[in-house]
C-alpha cells in the first residue's frame, strides 16, 4: 500500500488533523528561508503529540551535520530529508554519525533514516542519484529555480519511473493534489506520495478537507 507524507506541518492542530486523516509521515521543515519553517521547540511539541503510527521527518537544506544531529535527538525524528545540494560524501558522513551517536528511535523501529531529495528538471539524469548509496530513500520533487519544495508543479513522471531502476524506495512529490494523485500512483507506483501545497490554505495552515480527500484518493488505489 502506498504510504502518505504530508509535508510543511507547522502546528500541532494540523499535525493531529493529518494523523486523524490516516497519513504515515508528516514533514517538519527546518530550512530557515522556507515559509513553512518551524522552530525546534514547536517540532518537539508536535512529535510528542503524534500517535505512534505517524512518523516525523525533518527537512533540512545544506545544514551542518552536528546541528542536524542535535535536532534529531531533541525532536525524536524518525527520518531526515536532505533537500539541498548535499553530496554523497555528506550523506556517508551523516550515516556514520547517525549509526554511532543517535539512539534508535522506537517510532521507526531502528536508527533514523535518510531521505535524499532531488529536483527533477529537463536536464536531470538518473546517474546523478546512483552515488547516493547511503540514502535509504529517494524523494523526487519538481525543480524550480530559487524554490526548494512546495512548488505546486508536477514533473515528467516517466523520469520517476526511470529512477526506480536504481533500487531505492521512492517518495514522489511535486504538484500532487487530491485530483491527480491517483494517476501519479498508477503511473509511478512509488513507495510513498508526498504533498505540501496541494493540501494547504496558506503556507502555514493545512486544509483538513483537502488532506482527507488526498488520503481517500490514495487509499482507493
Amino acid at each position: 500500500m502506498t504510504k502518505i507524507k504530508i509535508c510543511g506541518i507547522t502546528n500541532e492542530k494540523d499535525a493531529l488533523w493529518a494523523a486523524n486523516a490516516g497519513v504515515d509521515f508528516i514533514g517538519l521543515n527546518f530550512y530557515k528561508n522556507s515559509p513553512r519553517k518551524i522552530s525546534v521547540d514547536m517540532a518537539k511539541k508536535i512529535t510528542a503529540a503524534l500517535p505512534e503510527f505517524v512518523k516525523s521527518v525533518g527537512i533540512f537544506v545544506d545544514e551542518e551535520i552536528e546541528t542536524l544531529l542535535k535536532v534529531i535527538k531533541k525532536v525524536q525524528l524518525s527520518a531526515v530529508q536532505l533537500h539541498g545540494n548535499e553530496t554523497p560524501e555528506y550523506c556517508a558522513q551523516l550515516r556514520e554519525k547517525i549509526s554511532g551517536s543517535v539512539p534508535a528511535n522506537t517510532l521507526w523501529e531502528g536508527k533514523p533514516q535518510i531521505i535524499k531529495a532531488f529536483g527533477i528538471g529537463g536536464d536531470f539524469r538518473t546517474e546523478q542519484m546512483s552515488q547516493y548509496g547511503n540514502a535509504d530513500y529517494f524523494l523526487l520533487d519538481t525543480f524550480v529555480d530559487d524554490l526548494l519544495g512546495g512548488t505546486g508543479q508536477t514533473f515528467n513522471w516517466d523520469l520517476a519511473v526511470e529512477t526506480k531502476k536504481l533500487g531505492k524506495p521512492v517518495f514522489l512529490s511535486g504538484g500532487l493534489t487530491p485530483e491527480n494523485v491517483s494517476e501519479a500512483i498508477k503511473k509511478v507506483e512509488p513507495f510513498a506520495v508526498d504533498v505540501c501545497s496541494g493540501v494547504e490554505r496558506t503556507p502555514t495552515r493545512k486544509d483538513y478537507d483537502k488532506m482527507l480527500s488526498f488520503v481517500k484518493a490514495v487509499r482507493k488505489i
